[in-house]
């Protein structure tokens, strides 16, 4: 069955509620016995479950079942839709962080960067959602493998700078300009790539606190 959605409707305001109610659930009864400290946190990474396995599944269907799909291919209703729901999500889950962690500008920065690319491939250009959807479908493609982050995020480290690549090559030639001006494909693959790369720094933070800590305990089973 073909899911049918109005171009004219706009279901980011409901989808930001849908993230703010889960946010205040989780907040003051899923996680009501947990330390003060942790409840926010907790609160977050239940809008991120919320968010990243749909989204992986949405984006896959909004890519294929455009039959036009390219680069700079104009948005289908679907993908409008998938942008709207990851664009309430990262607003949502940007008002914890300013609210709680105002001094974490590392991912403060991120979800801005983020957001000004959904935002203008959704409300400024209404081009190129098929590749903000697939590096979005690379993105979150890890909540299916938390126990394994690793692998992961090392099989996204390889497929995000190879479609990247792709993404460089076609905008490159001009054949989006008319549709997709220059300055926006190239703060997008500023965005994408400063991404990237901060992932790659954080894996190598984890496999490095995680032997710092393998080598204190074979150091005090020597002693």
């Amino acid at each position: 069955m073909d899911l049918q959605f109005s171009p004219t409707s706009n279901p980011l305001p409901l989808f930001f509620a849908g993230y703010l109610l889960l946010y205040l659930i989780a907040y003051s009864i899923l996680f009501r016995s947990w330390a003060s400290k942790l409840r926010p946190e907790a609160s977050s990474c239940a809008i991120s479950l919320a968010h990243g396995t749909p989204a992986v599944f949405l984006a896959a269907r909004a890519i294929f079942s455009d039959p036009a799909r390219d680069f700079h291919s104009a948005n289908t209703p679907l993908q409008s839709l998938v942008l709207d729901y990851s664009i309430a999500y990262f607003l949502m889950d940007l008002v914890h962080y300013l609210i709680f962690y105002p001094t974490d500008v590392l991912f403060i920065g991120h979800h801005l960067a983020t957001l000004f690319v959904f935002v203008t491939c959704r409300y400024l250009v209404y081009h190129g959602a098929v590749a903000i959807l697939v590096l979005l479908v690379l993105a979150e493609v890890t909540s299916f493998c938390q126990n394994v982050w690793t692998l992961a995020s090392a099989r996204r480290g390889f497929c995000g700078p190879y479609f990247v690549y792709r993404m460089f090559a076609f905008y490159v030639t001009g054949t989006a300009d008319a549709v997709i001006p220059k300055w926006v494909w190239i703060s997008w693959l500023l965005v994408v790539v400063t991404a990237i790369f901060v992932s790659i720094l954080w894996i190598v933070n984890l496999w490095a606190a995680f032997f710092r800590e393998k080598k204190k305990k074979g150091e005090k089973k020597v002693r």
